[in-house]
């Protein structure tokens, strides 16, 4: 379902084409290359803002997560509803989509839509589940999930659909990503407290689980400080952690793998100084921000680089 075959409209292209040079932080210090990124930051802000490190937009704080959509609006999650907002024109700021958590839960966690315009949400608390929510605000599909504790704020974060249908879901205090079907079955569990990463002492808790077009899965390991690419098998293929980065990770909660292949890591504790980092294959930091409305960051989305709208549905 997911693939690179989608680009984002022209229009983001248009709303972010004022630029400038951003310098590229490495082990050995600035280099000639330059790298600008627009991107939406979620968390105690919620913004857009412009390659020229301008603010495009400004909405409502203490949101967890969400994406510039391909019509140009906007969705968010926050820990009682969801919303599609327009950021832009004559219908700035309206709402256009809202869904409330219900009253038996505590908390939402993710807003994801759907090639086929429904929108997927998870609800954490009593009754924790996966819903698949349409146009109008009703639910066509529920998914019971099973965090394997009753901590509401720590049973699961970002989830996100595969192109099978299923639904990959990341479980913090079960140090697993479970691949759940449509009737709430659990077809793969994949462990992050494995020995060659510190075990369970290095609080490896899942947040964020990116299926990749390769089929292997990027997974943001918060209180690990680090961000992991597993193999079909749950071998570790890829890890960029404190090691790499100088010590910056802090909590790093969202992470996006980019069309070039480059990996950008959002660190939530970070509440001033550089919160979100992108990194080569071979760990070498090519772009930081520490812009003060991304300070905090929960998640975001890289819109464009250098001019050009990043290509296909987000991997985040």
């Amino acid at each position: 379902m997911f693939t690179r075959a989608r680009l984002i409209p022209q229009f983001i292209a248009l709303l972010f084409a004022a630029s400038v040079v951003v310098s590229v932080w490495g082990a050995e210090g600035p280099n000639e290359v330059s790298i600008k990124h627009s991107y939406l930051v979620l968390g105690g802000k919620t913004a857009i803002i412009g390659e020229d490190g301008k603010t495009q937009w400004e909405y409502a704080g203490g949101s967890r997560d969400g994406f510039v959509l391909p019509n140009g609006n906007v969705l968010l999650a926050y820990a009682d509803r969801v919303e599609e907002v327009v950021p832009a024109g004559e219908r700035l700021n309206q709402t256009v989509f809202t869904y409330k958590r219900s009253k038996e839960n505590g908390e939402i966690s993710t807003a994801q839509r759907l090639y086929n315009g429904n929108t997927l949400v998870t609800e954490l608390g009593k009754r924790p589940r996966l819903l698949e929510v349409n146009p109008k605000g009703d639910i066509v599909l529920e998914v019971p999930l099973q965090p394997e504790t009753e901590n509401t704020h720590m049973q699961t974060r970002m989830a996100r659909q595969l192109r099978s249908g299923n639904f990959l879901v990341p479980h913090l205090l079960a140090f697993a990503v479970k691949e759940y079907s449509p009737e709430g079955k659990v077809v793969h569990t994949l462990k992050t407290d494995l020995d060659e990463l510190g075990g369970r002492k290095a609080e490896n808790w899942p947040f964020t689980a990116i299926r990749l077009d390769n089929g292997n899965t990027l997974v943001s390991l918060t209180h690990g400080n680090k961000v992991v690419e597993f193999g079909q098998r749950g071998e570790v293929v890829w890890k960029v952690d404190n090691a790499q980065v100088g010590g910056k990770f802090a909590d790093p909660c969202g992470s996006q793998r980019l069309a070039n292949g480059n990996t950008v890591v959002g660190s939530h504790a970070a509440n001033k100084g550089i919160s979100m980092i992108e990194v080569t294959r071979d760990h070498k930091v090519v772009w930081t921000s520490d812009h003060p409305l991304a300070a905090g960051v929960h998640h975001f989305q890289i819109l464009t680089t250098n001019g050009k709208p990043e290509r296909g549905m987000p991997l985040k």
